[in-house]
């Protein structure tokens, strides 16, 4: 039996509430009336997902064009998103993982893809217990009948925390992290991960996939974070 097939069942037979408001919901993990207020991205570049008038391709894009070519996010970093977000990963609420695969495979307009989970370095595995980029790509290529490369790439060198360190460093910490251990036969690769920041992580690892052989590489994230003048003050309900 599939893993979305395990977590339907596990809901049926075992009702919760909704990880927000803890109202009834016996289907998904979030209620429907939760769903109807997270934040949605606005007007974005295609190619980093930041607020763009008219889904142009912004200035920054255009002037200094990154490794990847696109960017599909579900969500933007913001209250409740953050919460959830923060939950899945440190708190272990695994039954995330599938509701945040079917947001994201609705973004996908190609059929098959490949796709990469965001590796982490094996003494951060090992502090977490899981991968959470894993955990949501499995579930995005039994929705959009991809394939995950498990073991293509793999990040050899521990790093600080992007959140830890201003902007300027952000690249500097994340330069030469990755390998690819197989060669990328793919003229289209999807890499996914929970939140995107300032991109410097995703943009690396798109790089040494490019260099692998992938042609393009597109971003599949749950999460965007939006600059601090772009956040938006919660909806009221």
């Amino acid at each position: 039996m599939r893993r979305l097939e395990l977590a339907g069942l596990a809901r049926k037979l075992y009702p919760q509430d909704c990880l927000l408001c803890s109202g009834a919901s016996p289907e998904q993990a979030i209620c429907d009336g939760c769903l109807q207020v997270l934040p949605s991205p606005e007007e974005a570049c295609p190619v980093c997902a930041l607020p763009s008038p008219g889904q142009r391709t912004c200035g920054r894009c255009l002037a200094h064009p990154p490794y990847f070519s696109r960017t599909l996010a579900a969500w933007t970093y913001e209250f409740p998103v953050d919460r959830l977000i923060q939950a899945f990963k440190f708190h272990h609420r695994l039954e995330l993982a599938p509701w945040f695969a079917q947001s994201l495979a609705r973004l996908l307009d190609f059929p098959d893809p490949l796709i990469i989970a965001m590796p982490l370095h094996k003494r951060r595995l090992a502090e977490r217990g899981f991968n959470q980029a894993l955990e949501i790509a499995r579930h995005v290529a039994e929705i959009a009948g991809g394939k995950v490369l498990h073991s293509a790439v793999h990040k050899y060198r521990a790093t600080r925390l992007q959140s830890e360190l201003p902007l300027d460093a952000r690249v500097r910490n994340v330069r030469d992290v990755f390998r690819c251990a197989e060669p990328i036969r793919s003229n289209k690769v999807v890499v996914v991960d929970d939140v995107m920041t300032t991109g410097a992580t995703l943009n690396e690892l798109a790089r040494t996939l490019k260099q692998a052989g992938a042609s393009q590489v597109v971003n599949l994230v749950v999460a965007r974070t939006l600059p601090r003048g772009e956040r938006r003050a919660p909806t009221a309900r």
